[in-house]
């Protein structure tokens, strides 16, 4: 079966099916969600149960520093934020103001204030700030702004992780467009040479899955910093 022959209309009942088998105890994230989609920002956060994978990694590898870069509403960040102990801490970045006030306003329908701080300016810049401050290390980075600056963040991202930090990335598939090496698209041409750098840095190992959500084909990558 060829990946367009794939029923949107499926595919969404699938990703229902679990949500309502796996999920139901997770009231909090569908109260953030409910008010991220009465506001104004773009309809590209992750699904529940990709929310729900995300807090279950919090929770295995015991973080207790997130760094999240692309804030967006604050839906993804608020499922890392729940699977962290009381004395965890969550930091996530954005450009946009509009999109920081959200977040803000998704915290503290959360109740998650005083584990979860949004720092709004240009993720690069921010993060340079991080290490020249020399703030502490990292336990989750995850990675879900502009992929055309992937490579950037990568780097930065390396220079606040300790051995043992892992790094996922979102949206690193792209409808199959990830290996088209013709493809004149920032996004792309940022995410293809994402995984060179990752290719020939020996700091990490991982691998990337292959998604189909309802707003359709994609991926994510997961990297252990060694």
């Amino acid at each position: 079966m060829k990946t367009n022959d794939v029923d949107q209309e499926v595919c969404t009942q699938v990703e229902q099916y679990f949500e309502q088998k796996l999920l139901h105890r997770d009231r909090i994230p569908q109260r953030v969600l409910d008010y991220n989609l009465t506001q104004a920002i773009p309809r590209i956060a992750i699904t529940a149960t990709q929310g729900k994978f995300l807090q279950l990694l919090v929770k295995m590898i015991r973080a207790k520093r997130i760094l999240e870069i692309g804030t967006l509403g604050g839906y993804s960040a608020t499922w890392m934020a729940l699977g962290l102990p009381q004395d965890g801490r969550l930091i996530t970045l954005d450009f946009d103001p509009k999109c920081v006030d959200i977040a803000k306003e998704s915290f503290r329908i959360a109740s998650l204030e005083s584990k979860v701080e949004v720092r709004q300016g240009q993720a690069d810049a921010l993060m340079q700030a991080m290490i020249d401050q020399k703030e502490p290390a990292f336990d989750l980075i995850f990675i879900d702004a502009d992929k055309e600056n992937n490579p950037t963040y990568l780097k930065l991202a390396l220079s606040l992780s300790h051995s043992g930090t892992v790094i996922v990335a979102d949206n690193v598939v792209r409808k199959g467009k990830i290996i088209r090496s013709d493809y004149k698209g920032n996004n792309i041409r940022g995410l293809r040479q994402f995984f060179d750098d990752i290719e020939l840095n020996e700091r990490l190992e991982g691998t990337a899955l292959q998604t189909m959500v309802p707003r359709g084909w994609d991926g994510i990558g997961i990297f252990l910093v060694k």
